[in-house]
Order: structure tokens, then C-alpha cells, then sequence
């Protein structure tokens, strides 16, 4: 006959239903995070596929830029006219793209200045050009003068990640998507606060190579968040067994 106190019985069942507790509290919490994930997740799908196909609007004027916000207008499509000042481009390093389907492996983005008249100075970002590509002289016939009739879709700066290499502005090349930090560093003057991602016209030799933005974004939130609950049913079921077991025992 088992002839531990009851105090001591109890001190024996404490410690792992607090770890259980523990457990089944953070296992839920994490569920109920990926399902509000998943939530945010499709709006903000939803919110980018309806900016990206609706129809171009006038680029905000320099009078507007103030009224501007990155989470009402990015992504927005604009059309307008302007030249790219000749000569001036930044290029930004590249290893994929979730809103470019038709870009893959290493290359660059080609930041370019153009001024726009009522809007100003405007920091495009021309397209992709594959590794190898990167100086203009191979790709002459992409050069394109005097005033164009531009489309595409208007982008706020990137942040830079903890993981962000240094730019290096003496090679001409940066690895985020800035357009502040570039025309700061090329004397570029004042620019719009957003850049535009150029969908068109393609130049003459497709490069850079500019498209349309197609939002790609995975969402697997549901999948984590049925794991996250079904570890806390396992939780649950192994620890009703090992109670159930301990009684059985304390019992004897």
C-alpha cells in the first residue's frame, strides 16, 4: 500500500500540471495567433490584389506628398509623364521576388531618377536586369530619352533588415530598396517619399525588365495553427493519462 501523505501526493501532481498548464496555455495562444495571422494575412492579399489590378490613377503632385501613407496608397497603380535624367541609376541587388513571378535567381533592380512635371523629381525603379547585365553599356538599347508615358505601381522605402549587407554607394550598388538612401547618397535632390515599380513601356532589348506586380504571398497560417491546437490536445490527452495513472497508483 502506497503510504505517501497527501501533501506529499500533492506536491508530486503539482509541479507537472504546472508544466502542463504552461504548455497548453502557450500551445493555444499560438494557435489563436496564426488564426488572427491568417485573418490579417487574406485582407492584406485582398487589399494588394485590388490596388494592383485597378485602374492607374494620376501621380500625386508634390503638393500631395504629404497626405500620403504607405498603408492607404502603396501598391497603388499610377500613370504619368516624365524623362529619366541620363546617365542616373542606382542598382539594388536582387535574389527573387514574392510580387515578380517572372523573376528568379540573383540580378538587380535599376532605380533611375525621372522628373515628372507638377510631381517633381521621382526615383523609378525600371525593372530587373540578371547578373552579368548590370553594366549599361550591355544593354544600350534599353536607354530611354525624353518624355514617356509611364505606368506602374507606387512603393514606399524597404526596411533594412538586421541581416541587410552595408550598400556600397562607391560601386554604384545597394541591397535595399530605398530610394531615399540612393538619391541621398547620388545627389539626386529631393524625391517623391515613394518610389514607383515600373510595369511600362519595355524598352527597346526588354532590359531592365519591367511587369506588373502579382501578390504571391504564401499563407500557411492555417496549417501552423492546426499544429499549434493539435499539440495542445496531445498536451491535454498525455497528461489526463499520466494522472490517471498516478491515482491508479496511489491507490494501490
Amino acid at each position: 500500500m502506497n503510504e505517501a501523505l497527501p501533501s506529499e501526493r500533492r506536491a508530486g501532481v503539482m509541479l507537472p500540471s504546472v508544466f502542463a498548464l504552461v504548455a497548453l496555455t502557450a500551445f493555444i495562444g499560438l494557435g489563436t495567433w496564426q488564426v488572427e495571422r491568417k485573418a490579417w494575412k487574406e485582407a492584406l492579399i485582398l487589399t494588394l490584389e485590388r490596388r494592383v489590378s485597378a485602374p492607374p490613377v494620376p501621380l500625386p503632385t508634390r503638393e500631395q506628398w504629404p497626405t500620403l501613407d504607405s498603408a492607404r496608397d502603396e501598391f497603388r497603380r499610377v500613370t504619368f509623364s516624365a524623362a529619366f535624367v541620363p546617365g542616373e541609376e542606382a542598382l539594388v541587388y536582387a535574389s527573387g521576388s514574392a510580387l515578380r513571378d517572372d523573376v528568379s535567381g540573383p540580378g538587380y533592380w535599376v532605380f533611375a531618377v525621372a522628373r515628372a512635371p507638377l510631381v517633381g523629381s521621382v526615383v523609378v525603379n525600371r525593372g530587373f536586369v540578371p547578373e552579368g547585365r548590370q553594366d549599361p553599356e550591355s544593354r544600350a538599347a534599353g536607354e530611354l530619352n525624353g518624355p514617356l508615358t509611364m505606368v506602374g505601381a507606387m512603393r514606399w522605402p524597404e526596411p533594412r533588415g538586421s541581416f541587410s549587407p552595408t550598400d556600397l554607394p562607391e560601386r554604384n550598388l545597394w541591397f535595399v530598396r530605398d530610394q531615399m538612401a540612393i538619391a541621398a547618397a547620388k545627389g539626386w535632390g529631393e524625391v517623391a517619399p515613394f518610389f514607383v515599380e515600373l510595369e511600362g513601356p519595355t524598352p527597346p532589348g526588354g532590359l531592365p525588365h519591367p511587369a506588373a506586380l502579382k501578390p504571391t504571398l504564401r499563407n500557411e497560417h492555417l496549417q501552423y495553427a492546426i499544429t499549434w491546437y493539435g499539440l495542445a490536445v496531445v498536451v491535454s490527452v498525455m497528461f489526463a493519462v499520466w494522472l490517471h495513472s498516478r491515482r491508479r497508483a496511489d491507490a494501490i
